[in-house]
C-alpha cells in the first residue's frame, strides 16, 4: 500500500471539498480543452463528440487503472494525418473502424505487458525509433497547418487572404507570448489563450459568422457515429494500415507520460497499477470514443503539468473534469461558438503545436543521449524521416501501407536487424520512493 505523499495537497484517493473539486476539474478541463477541441476541427469529425469521448473515455481509464493514476485523456495529435488520409479514401465512418482497431493494438499490447513484463517494449520501440517517427507527425502536419493560415475556401475554391495570415499570425504571437511569459495555471492553457484572442481578433476582420450560434440550441446532444444506429460499418484493410499502426507511437508516447506522473506523484505507476493496466484502459477509452465517433485519446501532458503545479493529484478531480466535458459537450450553444472558430486561427496555433510534436521528437532523442556518430542510429532515422514526411507507400492490390505505419515498420525492423543495440532499461529512467 502507498504511503500519504507528504508534499500533495491532496493525494490521489483523497477527496476534496465539493467547492474546491468544481473550481478544480474546471481547471482540468480548460487545460485540456483547447488541443483536444483542435483535433476534430483539423480532421473534421465534430468537437462535442470529441469533448463527449473524452470525458468518457476518462472515466473508464480510471475504472481500469482502480483510481490509482489520476490521468486525463484527450484527443491524440498523433493520429491526424491517418485521419484525414483515410477519410478522403474511405469516409469517417470506416475511419472510426480504424480507430477502434487501434484501441484493440492496445489491448493486445497490454495483455503481452502482463504475460512478459515491460522490457521487450522498450526494445521494439527504443528511443532512436519514437523520436524520428514522433518528429514525423509533427512535420507531415506542417503544410495543413500554413494552409491553414494563408487560404480561404469559398464554394470549394481557396485562395490566399492577407486576413487570414494577419488573424493567424496574431493568433500565433499571443500563444507563443502566453507560454513563455504567463505564469502559473495561466501558463498551461497558452492554447486556449491564443484561440480566444485570435477569435476576438478574426470577428474584427469579418471572419467570424456568429448566425448558428444564435440558432443553436443550448440543450443538444452531439451528433454521434454509432455503428448499426447511424451507419452500417464498412471495414477496409487499408483504412485500418493507415490508422491502427499509429497505436505503436502512441504507447511509446503513453509510456513516457507514466513516467513523468510517477516523478510528479512519487508512485511508480509502472509497477502500481501497471503499465498494461494502464495501456489496456486507453485502448478501452479509444474503442469508446471511435464507438461514438471521436478520435483516438492519449494521456494528456497538459494536464500533467497542471498537477505538477497544483500538487492535488486526486482521482476524484479528474473524474469531475470528465464529467464536466461531458456536460459541456450536451450545450449547444457552445458547440456551435466552437464551430465557428475560423481556419485562420486554428491554422496559427497548429503552427506552434505542430512544430512543437516535431521538436519534441527531437527532444526525445537529445534527453536519451541517442548517438548519431553511430552508424545505426543515423540510419534509422534517416530512413524514418524520409519514408515518413516524403509520403513513401507500399501498394499490392487493394492493401495499402503508407506514410507514418510504413515509416514506423521500417524503423522497428531496422532497429532489430542492424547490429549494436543497445538494451534500455525502464527501470533506470525513473525513480521513485515508494
Amino acid at each position: 500500500m502507498n504511503k500519504r505523499n507528504p508534499n500533495a495537497v491532496l493525494d490521489v484517493k483523497e477527496v476534496p471539498k465539493w467547492n474546491q473539486w468544481i473550481i478544480l476539474s474546471i481547471q482540468h478541463l480548460f487545460a485540456m480543452f483547447g488541443a483536444t477541441i483542435l483535433v476534430p476541427m483539423l480532421v473534421g469529425l465534430e468537437p462535442a463528440v470529441a469533448l463527449l469521448s473524452s470525458g468518457l473515455g476518462t472515466l473508464a481509464y480510471l475504472i481500469i487503472t482502480r483510481g490509482q493514476i489520476p490521468a486525463y485523456l484527450g484527443s491524440s495529435f498523433a493520429f491526424i494525418v491517418p485521419i484525414i488520409t483515410a477519410k478522403e479514401l474511405d469516409g469517417p465512418e470506416s475511419v472510426m473502424i480504424g480507430c477502434f482497431v487501434a484501441g484493440l493494438v492496445y489491448g493486445i499490447v497490454a495483455l503481452l505487458l502482463k504475460a512478459l513484463g515491460t522490457g521487450w517494449l522498450f526494445t521494439v520501440l527504443p528511443p532512436v525509433v519514437v523520436g524520428p517517427i514522433i518528429m514525423v507527425i509533427g512535420l507531415s502536419l506542417a503544410p495543413t497547418a500554413v494552409d491553414m493560415a494563408m487560404y480561404q475556401t469559398v464554394d470549394n475554391e481557396k485562395f490566399y487572404s492577407l486576413e487570414s495570415v494577419v488573424v493567424a499570425l496574431i493568433t500565433l504571437t499571443v500563444t507563443i507570448i502566453a507560454s513563455i511569459f504567463l505564469k502559473g495555471f495561466l501558463k498551461l492553457i497558452p492554447v486556449l489563450i491564443g484561440v480566444v484572442c485570435g477569435y476576438v481578433v478574426a470577428y474584427f476582420f469579418g471572419l467570424v459568422n456568429l448566425e448558428p450560434v444564435k440558432e443553436a440550441d443550448w440543450l443538444a446532444l452531439p451528433n454521434l457515429l454509432v455503428p448499426y444506429v447511424t451507419y452500417t460499418p464498412d471495414f477496409s484493410w487499408t483504412v485500418v494500415w493507415l490508422i491502427a499502426p499509429v497505436a505503436f507511437v502512441t504507447l511509446a508516447e503513453h509510456t513516457g507520460h507514466q513516467m513523468v506522473l510517477s516523478k510528479v506523484i512519487d508512485r511508480n505507476l509502472i509497477q502500481k497499477p501497471g503499465l498494461h493496466r494502464s495501456v489496456f484502459g486507453d485502448g478501452i477509452a479509444t474503442m469508446i470514443g471511435s464507438a461514438i465517433g471521436g478520435p483516438p485519446l492519449t494521456t494528456y501532458g497538459e494536464n500533467i503539468g497542471v498537477l505538477a503545479i497544483t500538487r492535488v493529484f486526486s482521482v476524484f478531480v479528474i473524474g469531475g473534469a470528465a464529467v464536466a466535458a461531458i456536460l459541456f459537450s450536451t450545450i449547444g450553444k457552445v458547440s456551435a461558438l466552437i464551430s465557428s472558430i475560423p481556419t485562420a486561427v486554428m491554422g496559427g496555433v497548429s503552427i506552434l503545436l505542430f512544430g512543437i510534436i516535431a521538436s519534441s521528437g527531437l527532444r526525445m532523442l537529445i534527453e536519451n543521449k541517442v548517438d548519431f556518430s553511430q552508424q545505426r542510429n543515423l540510419i534509422i532515422a534517416s530512413v524514418i524521416l524520409v519514408i515518413g514526411i516524403g509520403g513513401a507507400f507500399i501498394q499490392i492490390g487493394d492493401f495499402t501501407l503508407s506514410g507514418m505505419a510504413l515509416a514506423t515498420l521500417a524503423g522497428i525492423l531496422l532497429n532489430l536487424i542492424l547490429p549494436g543495440r543497445t538494451k534500455v532499461d525502464p527501470e533506470e529512467m525513473f525513480q521513485t520512493e515508494n
